[in-house]
């Protein structure tokens, strides 16, 4: 099979059908071979019975349904583990995205062999309220991650199959898919400037929360992908540059002591008198803890295995 393509929604009825027409009609121009896989993550609408009416119509339509709401990261997660096809396309349902896109991302994939292409939709049709949290997360995200893509969080994407069997996203970290892949070694990212529709049905679904959650997401993959195979690196540094900063302002003090002590100096207030040797107390105690940290992480599993467990209602093959 040439394409996999991704579709992750929830409460997004109206607009289905369209898109899965031109989808259609895009496949059928360029001859390729193709499935369409719809993960509806819990809608409250018709979503799902909009997608069983589709099956009738199109074989290349193919479903999953959640029991309740997961969110993007777990319905790109499933959608991976099911897709067949040599090149992944996820995109949004709300029509945004634009399936003429994907003829050249299957092309520069395949002749450039590239792992992953991100869209980068130059021209914005959003509020300010989200281009301006975005453009900010995209500076960031650079800047910690070394790779040079202006849009990060473009819904439309193309992977290579090996790409999408290899990484996990869980979190809200679907935003920082080429971050998660890079770490796994698939370091052939590309750009490619893709269209940007306005809304045509519906409201978004995405508020405030999710950039604070995006946030915590892009200091959790830095550390992890940084430190997660060797804990004991980061959590070990600190601890024992902690405790020898403590034990070395303990020794300065007791050390201050005995010499006035030897030399017959009076002293003005006994070492425990001090706030410095409290401090020196509290570094050694927290040199000790960050590096039991260190070792008990080395120890533990950073991969929960129920973490990418979802209920499953229904599903369409």
């Amino acid at each position: 099979m040439d394409i996999s393509i991704v579709v992750p929604l929830y409460n997004e009825d109206e607009s289905l059908p369209e898109l899965t027409s031109w989808i259609a009609k895009v496949m059928a121009e360029n001859n390729f071979s193709y499935e369409i896989l719809f993960v509806d993550d819990g809608s409250t609408d018709n979503s799902w019975s909009v997608i069983e009416d589709l099956k009738t119509q199109f074989d290349a339509v193919k479903g999953i349904k959640f029991r309740r709401n997961y969110g993007k990261s777990a319905a790109l997660n499933v959608a991976f583990e099911a897709a067949q096809g040599d090149v992944v396309i996820t995109m949004d349902a709300d029509l945004q995205d634009s399936p003429d896109e994907i003829p050249e991302l299957f092309r520069r994939i395949k002749e450039e062999k590239l792992d992953i292409i991100s869209g980068w939709k130059k021209k914005r049709y959003d509020p300010i309220t989200k281009t301006i949290p975005t453009k900010l997360f995209n500076a960031a995200t650079r800047k910690m991650s070394g790779i040079q893509l202006n849009d990060f969080n473009c819904g439309l994407k193309a992977y290579r199959h090996d790409v999408v069997k290899t990484i996990e996203v869980y979190g809200e970290m679907h935003r920082y898919i080429p971050v998660i892949a890079k770490w796994a070694g698939f370091k052939k990212i590309g750009e490619q400037v893709v269209e940007h529709r306005a809304r045509k049905y519906g409201v978004t679904k995405f508020g405030l929360s999710r950039f604070i959650n995006g946030f915590l997401d892009l200091l959790s993959i830095f550390f992890v992908g940084k430190f997660g195979k060797r804990p004991m690196h980061f959590f070990g540094s600190l601890g024992v540059f902690s405790f020898l900063l403590g034990t070395f302002m303990a020794l300065w003090l007791i050390g201050e002591k005995l010499y006035h002590i030897a030399m017959l100096i009076p002293y003005k207030r006994d070492v425990t008198e001090q706030p410095l040797f409290y401090i020196s107390l509290v570094a050694i105690l927290l040199g000790s803890q960050l590096f039991l940290t260190g070792f008990v992480a080395e120890l533990v599993t950073r991969n929960a295995p129920e973490r990418n467990a979802y209920l499953i209602e229904k599903e369409i093959s």
